[in-house]
């Protein structure tokens, strides 16, 4: 029998056979194209041992963020190889200027130094990457075990896309040689959600090694990562309007309630990754790399929907304008709503014999990116170089509904509920039930007996829907640059050209099935009777809501979704399906000049771009194939200069542009003309990129022996604004068939006004372990440190005037915010780490942001999102160098996220005053804090 160092070995060379066998699938490349330098080739070694993992990780980060040519920060990975967080959205997010926005409490989207969600770019290895759902990059998607460092450049370079505005995250993947031979490391985790008592399971691993060959060596890596997380969301949502017959004095001001509802979720996400890399280094002047990044993200949503419809017999209500008494009156001729004449405000009052409309939704939603890419660097006599690549990705969104049923209250009012509502707590909604009475008179209600279990209502069955969903981006990327090493204006210079083409073709493809009648629903034995649809589990959040449900049973949905779709056919969604392509033909010039003062980096970059779009449009009964082009060429100039104050101390000023383009379905050519309503809506495929003209100065200290200062202050200046509107169409284009449609509201994206964008921001990272010592302090206290960070962002744009059918200004220009701007951004973290312990306490916290804007006061103007923070914990402790167990708790103060109207901009604007109010809640919801426990290892 072996002995136990026979055994190593043997397992050291099957790991090894495993990894040469295995050369077909994925594999990284160095990170050339950021100018950001890459370790193993121009840094002075800092060796991560494990010992001080955070200290150590900082002190990598700090270092490659010094000797960059352009404002950059860094994210490494610690010494174990691993980030704390299970997304790169949630990783990032602890850098300086990086806000994040959240979905079901998961961070998603990042938005930079306050800037809009939609102007940063995410990149593997320097690839910038279409994301599935398009423009706006989603980074929950992004597991983050597959980063070495996550590098966020906040100053755009000349050899970087013209779509990157604000800035780029760029993932860099790991590499065999990162490490000096054979590598594994692993990790395993199970976790627990307060809310709904759900699980989480978490898991990744890491294996890798070198290899001689007869020409150089070889590195070969292969990775993967699993996270699950099982949850319940407590959540309530209200839709604000203005009511046209409430005509009562005081009524300019009101906004009432059309709807509220609980939308009650259960869920699984899960993210999966697999990567990996194979680099072949012939020698010290050559590397050609094969990489591919698979990541898929998956929502499993099950989601019970009471929507209280208050508004349903709105035009019961009298137009009257004179004043009348507001006492309260139970026995209304109408249903109440609205009617300040029985006593009702917008945020207290009854409405009596109202519908419920129930949704019943099962969805199994997935994204997906498959990145690949062949790379290759080559160095040549006297100072040449020249990189090369070829990528393909896929992004997929499939949008998919396995099955929805709706539930409607039949047209009896006495069959009704009656509802009596207190909004005055803007973070509760706990509606009161009760049966409806019809009195003697035809046209009188009152309100009945209290009733709790709200399926005690009849809803008969509506409509059951299935829907096909899948959005599909192929993208690809060839790309040349050539690089002169000389001198030049007594510099060390460094010269670059480069070529860039990009082709981006998505495809939109939906259809469903939905059945209506009585006879539909026997045809797949689905009973019209809730209660035959649903099951006797108790409600899993902790929300109060003044009434028990039953929810759907998820195994009867996908029971009658494959029943109906072996019964029935698809029909597509012609307004929703295109097929949109991007091609940009980029070329860029650039230098480096690099002085014993710092270095000059300067250059421009011109981007032609050519977009068609294929599509149906719908006038009336009219459909036809609609084919739209439309091109343009910029320029995108840059500078920037980095000045070294001393050895330590660093000075960076910068001149950068960019250009935001419109999403893929807003340059959709399809058209929907609706005679009824009087609407036009669609894409418009002419509409110009969002240009953005940037300044930055920046100080930074590297504190010896090791720490971090920061100070700098910013500014862009915005052209041509992005707005999704409502207008007048004022054209007669869309005039045929004898029906004048000059006047119809248009509502698409559209360029508006100008605007800019300035702040500063400040950060430091300081550790006590080089000044203990000296301070007199005992060793033990070497182990705390410190991080904190905060940007201050001021945005302002001139939204465009609104205008009515006769072309009179309803609403004038007005300033208003950037969306997805907060004022304040910040974060504080403390940790401390000696003896093989590690504790880490991490705040963050972003102010009150922008969701959306209004171009009237039919929704009860823009909407915000309240101020959001969080409170993370995490515990390591190193058993051996090779052996770790940990613990984490995440979301500690459990706060909820708040969505609501502010009509006082708008207000102001058509000359009504009125204070700011906060006080429209649309959106709140809640998810609970989480804890993780488990294991890591790395040999």
């Amino acid at each position: 029998m072996p002995n136990s160092r026979d055994a190593a070995i043997s397992s050291k060379t099957f790991v090894r056979a495993f990894l040469l066998g295995t050369t077909a699938l994925a594999f990284a490349a160095p990170a050339y194209a950021q100018d950001v330098p890459a370790a193993e080739d121009e840094q002075p070694a800092i060796v991560v041992t494990g010992q001080r993992p955070i200290a150590e990780s900082e002190a990598a980060a700090l270092q490659i963020q010094k000797n960059a040519d352009s404002l950059v920060t860094v994210l490494s990975a610690d010494g174990v190889g691993r980030l704390p967080d299970q997304n790169i959205a949630q990783a990032t997010s602890r850098l300086p200027g990086v806000a994040i926005e959240r979905d079901q409490g998961q961070a998603r989207y990042i938005s930079l130094r306050g800037a809009p969600n939609y102007w940063t770019t995410l990149s593997f290895d320097g690839i910038n990457v279409v994301s599935p759902e398009g423009r706006d990059a989603r980074f929950d998607s992004i597991p983050s075990a597959i980063a070495k460092q996550v590098v966020v450049s906040k100053a755009v370079t000349p050899d970087m896309p013209g779509e990157t505005v604000s800035g780029n995250v760029n993932v860099i993947t790991r590499s065999a040689f990162d490490f000096s031979g054979l590598h594994v490391q692993g990790k395993a985790g199970l976790g627990y959600a307060e809310l709904g008592d759900r699980r989480e399971y978490e898991g990744s691993a890491v294996i890798s090694d070198r290899f001689k060959v007869g020409e150089g060596e070889v590195g070969v890596l292969l990775s993967g990562s699993f996270f699950e997380r099982n949850m319940v969301t407590d959540n309530f949502e209200i839709d604000w309007e203005r009511v046209s017959q409430d005509q009562r004095p005081g009524n300019g001001t009101r906004f009432w309630a059309r709807e509220t509802e609980n939308k009650l979720y259960r869920l699984t996400r899960r993210n999966w990754s697999v990567s990996g890399r194979m680099d072949w280094k012939p020698d010290a002047d050559n590397t050609i790399s094969l990489r591919s990044v698979y990541t898929i993200f998956t929502d499993d949503e099950a989601r019970d929907n009471y929507i209280f419809d208050m508004d349903d017999r709105q035009g019961d209500l009298s137009n009257a304008s004179a004043a009348c008494p507001t006492t309260v009156n139970t026995t209304p001729t109408t249903t109440g709503y609205a009617d300040v004449c029985i006593g009702n405000t917008p945020f207290t009052g009854t409405v009596y014999g109202i519908d419920i409309n129930q949704r019943s939704t099962l969805r199994n939603f997935r994204q997906s990116i498959f990145t690949n890419t062949l790379e290759g660097t080559h160095e040549f006599g006297e100072g040449w170089k020249v990189n090369w690549l070829g990528n393909f990705t896929e992004s997929k969104d499939d949008r998919s509904v396995t099955g929805e049923a709706r539930w409607n209250s039949p047209s009896t009012r006495s069959l009704r509920p009656t509802i009596a509502y207190d909004f005055r707590n803007v973070n509760r909604n706990t509606p009161q039930l009760f049966t409806t009475t019809q009195l003697s008179s035809p046209t009188r209600y009152t309100a009945g007996t209290a009733v709790t279990a709200i399926d005690n209502f009849t809803k008969p069955l509506a409509s059951f829907r299935v829907l096909d969903a899948i959005d599909t981006t192929k993208a690809y990327t060839g790309r040349l640059i050539v690089a002169k090493d000389t001198s030049f204006l007594g510099a060390d210079a460094t010269f670059k050209i480069g070529f860039q083409f990009d082709q981006r073709t998505k495809v939109a493809d939906e259809n469903q099935i939905e059945i209506t009648s009585a006879a539909d629903f026997t045809r797949i034995g689905l009973s019209t009777n809730y209660n035959d649809f649903s099951t006797d589990q108790p409600f899993l959040g902790a929300l109060p809501m003044g009434y028990t449900f039953r929810y759907f049973d998820m195994a009867k949905m996908e029971q009658y979704s494959e029943a109906t779709r072996a019964a029935f056919a698809f029909t597509p969604n012609v307004a929703n399906n295109y097929d949109v392509r991007e091609q940009v033909y980029a070329g860029f010039a650039m230098g480096t000049l690099r002085y014993d003062w710092g270095s000059v980096v300067g250059g421009v970059r011109v981007e032609h771009l050519t977009n068609r779009g294929i599509a149906q449009a719908t006038i009336g009964t009219t459909t036809a194939l609609v084919t739209a082009e439309s091109s343009r060429t910029m320029a995108f100039p840059s500078l920037h200069v980095n000045y070294d104050l001393a050895d330590d101390k660093k000075l960076r000023l910068s001149f950068n542009s960019g250009a935001a383009r419109a999403d893929y379905d807003q340059l959709r050519p399809n058209v929907v003309v609706n005679d009824a309503n009087l609407t036009v809506s669609g894409g418009n495929p002419a509409v110009k990129p969002e240009r953005a003209y940037g300044v930055d100065a920046y100080f930074e200290w590297y504190v010896k022996p090791q720490g971090y200062l920061m100070a700098g202050v910013f500014y862009k200046k915005v052209e041509d604004v992005l707005y999704t509107q409502r207008r007048t169409v004022n054209s007669d284009v869309f005039n045929f068939g004898g029906v004048d449609r000059s006047q119809y509201t248009f509502s698409g994206i559209t360029n508006g006004g100008n605007g800019r964008v300035y702040g500063f921001e400040v950060a430091a990272q300081l550790q006590l372990e080089p000044w203990a010592e000296d301070i007199g302090l005992p060793s033990w206290m070497g182990g705390f440190g410190v991080s904190a960070n905060l940007t201050y962002n001021n945005s302002e744009v001139t939204k465009p005037a609104v205008r009515d059918s006769a072309g009179l200004i309803t609403v004038p220009d007005r300033k208003v915010r950037l969306p997805g701007t907060s004022d304040w951004v910040y974060n504080v973290g403390a940790y401390y780490e000696k003896y093989g312990l590690s504790f880490r306490l991490q705040y963050q916290r972003r102010s009150t942001w922008l969701d959306g804007y209004a171009d009237d006061l039919a929704d009860a103007g823009d909407t915000y999102w309240a101020a959001d923070d969080e409170l993370d914990f995490s515990a390591r402790y190193a058993v051996t160098k090779n052996f770790e167990v940990y613990f984490d708790a995440s979301n500690l103060l459990n706060n909820p996220g708040r969505r609501y109207s502010e009509p006082g901009n708008l207000l102001s604007a058509t000359g009504t005053a009125t204070p700011a109010t906060d006080v429209y809640t649309i959106e709140w919801e809640r998810f609970g804090r989480r804890y993780a426990a488990g294991v890591r290892i790395n040999f």
